[in-house]
């Protein structure tokens, strides 16, 4: 693990600790980077790892094998998108994408917002992303991506656009942060009342 990532890992979980999150979907959970973390905090109760690949939640399951009962207890790992509505997946605290959006083809974005924040619909959600701005500092050619499995990666101008968007249409409030390592947060917020 990488100093970036510690920090955008520290961040997500500072947010978490901000929002009071108890029960929470990491969508795009790969092999635990965020979801072990998570796990070990006694005021989270329930996690619920969801990944497209077999292979990352098998090793998953290996890394949670080793961890303590009241750890193990908690977790729930899925093999599902996150594009895709799940009845079992409503009523969360909170759901973190955190450096998933960016494998997704642009054109399916609006299938994961009708799903994230139109039928998961957590009372908050935490998105992390590249913030191309950065690449060149980070050595990046303008023609290339950081990663090759990246679709886009976006600057904070677009980013902020699409995010805004977002809340707007499905009724959140979004906050922005910058992160260490070229990376960008946002932190959705659905307002106390109805809806």
């Amino acid at each position: 693990m990488t100093w970036a990532h510690d920090q955008r890992l520290e961040a997500v979980l500072a947010a978490l600790r901000e929002v009071g999150a108890e029960t929470i979907l990491d969508l795009g959970c790969g092999d635990g980077a965020l979801l072990m973390p998570l796990a070990q905090v006694p005021a989270i109760r329930r996690i619920v790892g969801v990944d497209v690949s077999a292979e990352a939640l098998d090793a998953l399951r290996k890394r949670l094998s080793a961890a303590a009962d009241e750890v193990r207890r908690k977790v729930e790992l899925v093999h599902g998108s996150m594009t895709e509505a799940n009845a079992a997946f409503a009523g969360f605290d909170a759901a973190v994408l955190m450096e998933t959006i960016e494998h997704i083809e642009p054109d399916r974005l609006s299938q994961l917002e009708k799903a994230v924040f139109g039928d998961m619909r957590p009372a908050s959600v935490i998105v992390t992303t590249p913030n191309s701005d950065f690449n060149a500092r980070l050595g990046v050619p303008g023609h290339r991506l950081r990663h090759p499995d990246h679709r886009f990666e976006w600057g904070g101008a677009k980013f902020r656009a699409w995010a805004s968007g977002v809340a707007q249409r499905n009724g959140y409030e979004a906050g922005f942060e910058d992160l260490a390592g070229g990376t960008q947060m946002a932190l959705f917020r659905r307002p106390a009342g109805p809806g």
